[in-house]
């Protein structure tokens, strides 16, 4: 028989016990809570930490146990959910709608569990999940917000010109009195089962719901679980997202941010994960996309996130990764890094070992950023013993770290266990895309050292770019770090081939004077590839522009966009460099824009932006038609590319300018 009302109450605040456990780092102390219960509640607890363990360690062995888990808690909910009319309705909501918001969770969780079990069918059940929960939160999101989501509260209030106050969509409400809705877009899923994202558009009065009642519940889940389909399917590649929309799963950002900020506002389990979307959101926007149109208004909703969950979880390594990446982000790596070390002390909870892997992961890569390569390179090897993913990719960064150290035995060690790393993961029978990258790399080492020595032993001698720093243009390290620390790349990127640079620079000019062509027998060096030149110049144009030197910047990437069409292996950089070029635009204007606003130009300033901006999104048309499946990591830039769009779209939406 479905619970009375006020069971059903007491059994989400004895589950409520298990999740604040999880997100404080005490997974043990969780797992004992959950297990304490029966509610479908108290099931999805002990699915969500086997599922958060295999998804933040890529644990595959534990994909069985989730599995079960969650179907158990599928059958729960479902159950409570038909006999729901038996009891008095407590909410404002129509009976069983907590139980069919749940059922879900259940659902979307055991789908995401299929996804990661690496097989095709796991695919395929993940879709059908999909499709299933997808159906079922848009009816949930019309139920519970028929009018949109205006005037309900988020964790930051936004400026005039925020993000949030530039949403306007046919799902949000309008500030009209008059209903305009649109009629929806048909699709293939949504013909079969009448599930659109059309929504009214009225005035409301938000419904109001007290902190830990199951009222608070459906009003959280309904916006974290509607909004995170419409987030993750706007961040899928061009090409997957045409392919979803054919299957019914259209897609509304704008609608999505402020729909998670909603539920981010509340006190549920939901709340949280909302903003953890939240904070990853924001932060692989400030990441990957190179320029943002309201940096600072991204900052801010992202610190008051942080804040409010931090304070609530203060032993939490998730509020404490995000700490520090907010620091990153605002150019204090220093104290990014301290903030990292200070969350892994021995003293600290660590039963969550898959969150604790997250913090060392940042720390690695934030360290690399700063060229600090021993400690980068012993915290790569160190995420290895946390989690199974592409232990290949770790080592491959590794070495490239021992190999600006100039410690090439220790990187040649590391290099040589590749290969065998390789082959014991797979995905669906195939190499992980960054393993893919690899395995081009270390074959063109060893042709290069072949050519040099005429044998292919102690390879990394024949290296003279770091691997790490080439991988790490993937994910754009180079772009927050200080100008000293871009200056001291500078003069190592430069300098690294047999011949210098052909381009005159300012920077070069001032920190390099001396550097030219060799002359005697250091003339007679072979000549640099093609390739080597290409990623030179790719490097050498991001820090320029990192330091400021924006003329410097155009003419480095410019040629490596033009050394494009004679590179053999790395076929990735004339996209990355389109990219980069089109990053380098909107910052010029940006530095450019913010003067003559100094000095009361503001006019003359929009007719710039809108030059600038155009001439941004040409580039990024390039950028994306050289990212075909046959570049390596093109995925990653395709979504580089739509985030760097929906920014440029923002920015011609906060200064006027026709789309």
């Amino acid at each position: 028989m479905a619970a009375p009302a006020s069971d059903t109450a007491a059994q989400l605040r004895a589950a409520t016990v298990g999740f604040d456990s999880i997100f404080a780092n005490e997974l043990e102390e969780a797992r004992e809570t959950f297990a304490s219960g029966d509610s479908p509640f108290h099931s999805l607890g002990l699915g969500v930490c086997a599922f958060l363990e295999a998804a933040l360690g890529m644990e595959t062995t534990l994909m069985a146990e989730a599995s079960r888990l969650l179907a158990l808690a599928e059958a729960g909910a479902k159950k409570q959910l038909k006999l729901a009319k038996s009891f008095e309705n407590t909410t404002q909501f129509p009976p069983g709608t907590e139980w069919e918001l749940l059922h879900s969770d259940a659902v979307i969780l055991l789908g995401l569990t299929h996804a990661l079990s690496e097989s095709y069918m796991g695919y395929l059940q993940c879709l059908y999940a999909m499709n299933t929960a997808h159906t079922k939160y848009s009816k949930l999101y019309k139920t519970v917000y028929p009018n949109g989501l205006e005037n309900y509260a988020t964790p930051a209030a936004s400026s005039a010109n925020s993000r949030a106050a530039s949403i306007r969509s046919e799902a949000s409400g309008s500030s009209s009195p008059v209903s305009t809705s649109k009629p929806a877009r048909s699709s293939f899923f949504s013909r079969l089962t009448g599930a659109t994202l059309s929504v009214p558009q009225t005035p409301h009065v938000p419904i109001i719901a007290q902190e830990g009642t199951i009222d608070e519940l459906i009003l959280s889940g309904t916006a974290f679980g509607y909004s995170l389909f419409n987030l993750v399917f706007s961040l899928l590649p061009a090409k997957i997202r045409g392919v979803v929309g054919f299957l019914g799963f259209n897609h509304d950002r704008k609608l999505a941010l402020q729909a998670l900020a909603v539920s981010a506002a509340k006190t549920d389990v939901h709340a949280v994960f909302a903003g953890l979307s939240l904070m990853t959101y924001h932060g692989v926007v400030l990441l990957l996309s190179g320029y943002q149109a309201n940096e600072a208004h991204i900052i801010k909703q992202y610190r008051a996130i942080v804040d409010k969950l931090e304070s609530r979880y203060p032993t939490g390594s998730l509020w404490i990764l995000n700490r520090a990446k907010i620091l990153r982000m605002s150019y204090d790596p220093d104290g990014a890094i301290k903030v990292l070390q200070d969350g892994l002390v021995p003293g600290r909870p660590h039963t969550f070992a898959q969150a604790d892997g997250l913090l060392v992961f940042e720390l690695a890569w934030t360290l690399l950023s700063q060229r600090r390569y021993q400690e980068a390179a012993d915290a790569f090897i160190r995420v290895t013993e946390i989690n199974s993913w592409s232990h290949a990719t770790y080592y491959f960064i590794a070495a490239g770290c021992y190999i600006s150290l100039k410690n090439y035995e220790k990187a040649q060690e590391l290099m040589d266990r590749i290969p065998d790393l390789i082959d014991k993961k797979k995905i669906g029978g195939k190499d992980l895309p960054t393993e893919v990258f690899i395995k081009k790399k270390l074959a063109f080492y060893r042709e290069q050292q072949l050519q040099l020595t005429g044998s292919e032993d102690d390879f990394v001698h024949s290296v003279k770019i770091s691997p790490a720093e080439e991988l790490a243009i993937f994910w754009n390290t180079h772009s927050r770090i200080t100008k000293d620390t871009a200056i001291a790349h500078l003069k190592d990127w430069a300098t690294c081939l047999n011949h210098p640079p052909t381009i005159e620079t300012a920077l070069l000019k001032e920190y390099l004077p001396t550097l030219t062509e060799p002359i005697g027998e250091a003339a007679s060096a072979p000549a640099d590839t093609a390739d080597e030149l290409a990623i030179q110049s790719l490097l050498l144009g991001i820090t320029h522009r990192t330091a400021g030197d924006f003329p410097g910047a155009h003419a480095f990437l410019a040629d490596a966009e033009a050394r494009q069409a004679s590179v053999k292996v790395s076929t990735w950089v004339g996209g990355v460099a389109w990219f980069e070029h089109a990053v380098l635009d909107l910052k010029e204007m940006e530095a450019r824009g913010t003067a003559s606003e100094a000095a009361g130009l503001a006019t003359a300033v929009n007719g710039e932006w809108a030059r600038a901006l155009k001439g941004a999104l040409e580039k990024l048309d390039k950028a994306l038609a050289l990212a075909t499946q046959q570049v390596d990591l093109s995925s990653r830039l395709d979504s580089r590319i739509a985030m760097l769009k929906d920014e440029i779209a923002l920015k011609k939406e906060m200064l006027g300018i026709a789309a």
